[in-house]
């Protein structure tokens, strides 16, 4: 009768344990985040090396992450090529980087979604034609997915738009993060477009805060931009080998920023202190239309759309055609025709300064107009007519001075993570030590 009792107390506390770890299990197993899914759109290889310094860094961290989509959205010669060769890169050192944390992501199934974006900006109206890349975007926009597709520019936004424009549904499936500045003006018409037609889109647009990672004036000298990769990089697999490639081995990765965001702190919340960050909600985005030649009595904002419109022929050509050139800063802009006589360009300026510009055309009327202005900051700037009204999910560069650095609106809001986020990925270089 006893040994009855005893096994049938055994049997019962034996269930009870299972039964409490499985519930334990199970709590565990909800409680954990899931990885966030993003896709990236980066202009790698075009006029910036940056963005194979953000690249390496991606690969060494790729196990935080759903990685669904590498677009080459390039400005100048950059393709998808250059993503497959840092994949390369990455597929040599795989093997020792996975014998410390076999979460990474396979070489393969980060070749499996590379895609080819545009290669020519977009004209005045924003869009032009589906690409590899854009098409990507609402592919992976679509999916059944409790989470949102996070979109990480690290170029041009002209992939971003055309899929936004063949599919403007997925605009409630995705979040971005942008790194402005002088990427807007390399794409102005692309965010025109986007702003004008989805002010709701949730956006992050920094255009200053990202240099927060540039300017080490603030950090140790042994993490200095010229110190790290002798101190932690140098003599560290081929990743490291081949980082020496890029601003001579000094760190830069300006984009790396709309990754730091989601490896650490609140992404659904901007407003707070992230590695990525931290914004204030904008509810309107600069711009000035002038209908004539400005002149240095003229201020505009700082990354604000500087829109110019000139009187000239009625010609036969197709609206959006390129007619004339727009110089400044000894870099080059084309004018397109929008019909009825009417010409124009766009112009963003990335910092604060006094600009002079001058067209060229074959086209008389619009041959040798010539203008300046002056931009300031922060941004936005004062409100004007013009502005693009901009929905309650768009976030803009902090405008307190305080967390200026130099002149870079918001900048502090990501150096005081500097030395945190550099160590961080210096004990991942140990890994191929």
């Amino acid at each position: 009768m006893l040994k009855q009792y005893l096994k049938k107390t055994t049997a019962l506390v034996l269930f009870g344990m299972v039964g409490f770890m499985a519930v334990a299990q199970s709590n565990s197993t909800t409680k954990e985040k899931p990885k966030p899914r993003i896709l990236v759109s980066s202009d790698i290889g075009g006029t910036d090396p940056d963005d194979f310094q953000s690249m390496i860094h991606l690969m060494m961290y790729s196990d935080l992450f759903q990685i669904e989509g590498l677009v080459s959205s390039p400005f100048g010669d950059g393709r998808k090529k250059h993503f497959l060769d840092m994949i390369d890169l990455y597929e040599k050192d795989f093997p020792k980087l996975t014998t410390h944390n076999k979460n990474l992501t396979n070489p393969n199934d980060l070749r499996k979604v590379c895609k080819q974006g545009t290669i020519p900006s977009a004209p005045f109206k924003g869009y032009s034609t589906a690409t590899e890349g854009s098409e990507w975007i609402i592919k992976c926009a679509k999916q059944k997915n409790n989470q949102p597709l996070w979109v990480l520019v690290w170029g041009g936004l002209e992939d971003l738009a055309q899929a936004l424009h063949d599919s403007p549904e997925i605009e409630k499936k995705i979040k971005v993060y942008w790194i402005g500045g002088p990427n807007k003006k390399w794409s102005i018409n692309a965010y025109s477009y986007i702003a004008k037609n989805h002010p709701n889109l949730w956006m992050i647009e920094a255009n200053a805060t990202y240099r927060g990672w540039i300017i080490d004036s603030e950090s140790p000298k042994e993490i200095s931009s010229e110190a790290y990769y002798g101190n932690y990089i140098q003599g560290r697999g081929a990743m490291g080998k081949a980082f020496k490639n890029y601003y001579n081995g000094n760190v830069k990765m300006g984009d790396t920023p709309s990754l730091a965001y989601l490896m650490n702190g609140d992404p659904n919340n901007p407003l707070t202190d992230s590695w990525g960050g931290s914004f204030t909600p904008i509810n309107r985005s600069s711009r000035n239309v002038f209908e004539r030649n400005t002149t240095i009595k003229d201020t505009v904002a700082a990354y604000a759309v500087l829109e110019w419109r000139f009187k000239g022929p009625k010609m036969n050509v197709p609206k959006d055609s390129a007619c004339f050139i727009f110089e400044a800063g000894g870099q080059k802009w084309p004018g397109y025709c929008l019909g009825e006589g009417v010409y124009a360009v766009r112009y963003s300026s990335k910092k604060q300064e006094t600009c002079t510009y001058v067209t060229t055309s074959s086209i008389p009327e619009l041959n040798e107009q010539k203008g300046q202005f002056v931009s300031t900051i922060p941004w936005p700037g004062k409100q004007t007519p013009d502005d693009y009204k901009l929905g309650k999910h768009w976030y803009g560069d902090r405008q307190e001075p305080e967390l200026f650095l130099e002149q870079q609106q918001g900048a502090k809001t990501i150096s005081k993570f500097r030395s945190e986020f550099l160590l961080d990925w210096a004990k991942r270089w140990e890994w191929l030590n």
